[in-house]
């Protein structure tokens, strides 16, 4: 890795004042993407059939803390909530391939949420393998997105994943989010080695192009799917 030439230039030398991030959304709120329904995860009533489609070894390749039972994920759901994480729950809107109509193909976060900074993370997002490599992905980081930055007042969404983790660094990529770095030794594994993990953004400014980008190709990705 080449050397980095300090000190690092100031790129917002005329930077402004920025709102803090309007937290917490209501409960009852619904995000309507072209393809999906977001909801707040609901424990009591999602858990099940959230735990159907994400039970695949697959899923849970690089990913910590697999349920072992509807129960289980309900409960861990909860954890989550009290920590003021958001969990939200990925309904289709329509059939889709073998996928009815309403169904749950999987669940995304708001968490790390620093209200006083503007900022969140989108992360712990996971797909039954029947929606991978589809319209779900795309459509849903939109939808995240666009709530967080156009509804929330967001300067700054990040998105990690596990540089172990090939497919999901190209699918952050593929949003338009920014490569930022590697953080080294920064996680436990479910094998409990010590992962690195690779570590990207969109901030505020750049939102409006990657909107339109991603839009683009949420509408391409629906007719071809």
């Amino acid at each position: 890795m080449p050397p980095i030439e300090l000190p690092l230039p100031d790129p917002r030398p005329d930077d402004v004042q920025w709102p803090p991030l309007r937290w917490r959304p209501p409960n009852d709120v619904v995000l309507l993407g072209r393809a999906v329904e977001l909801r707040p995860v609901d424990p009591s009533l999602d858990a099940a059939e959230l735990f159907d489609a994400l039970d695949h070894d697959a899923v849970w390749r690089h990913v910590r803390d697999r349920p072992g039972d509807p129960h289980e994920l309900a409960e861990t759901m909860r954890s989550r909530i009290a920590a003021d994480m958001l969990p939200w729950v990925v309904r289709l809107r329509s059939s889709y391939r073998d996928l009815a109509a309403g169904s749950i193909v999987g669940t995304s976060s708001y968490l790390d949420v620093a209200v006083s900074d503007a900022r969140l993370e989108i992360g712990w997002t996971a797909y039954t393998p029947a929606a991978w490599g589809t319209v779900v992905n795309p459509d849903t980081k939109l939808t995240l997105l666009r709530y967080a930055f156009d509804d929330l007042g967001a300067g700054r969404v990040q998105l990690k994943t596990d540089i172990r983790n090939a497919r999901s660094q190209r699918a952050i990529a593929g949003i338009g989010a920014q490569y930022e770095g590697v953080l080294r030794r920064l996680q436990r594994r479910a094998d409990d080695t010590i992962r690195d993990t690779v570590l990207f953004s969109i901030i505020a400014e750049e939102w409006p192009n990657v909107r339109a980008v991603l839009e683009a190709r949420v509408q391409r990705d629906d007719e071809i799917n």
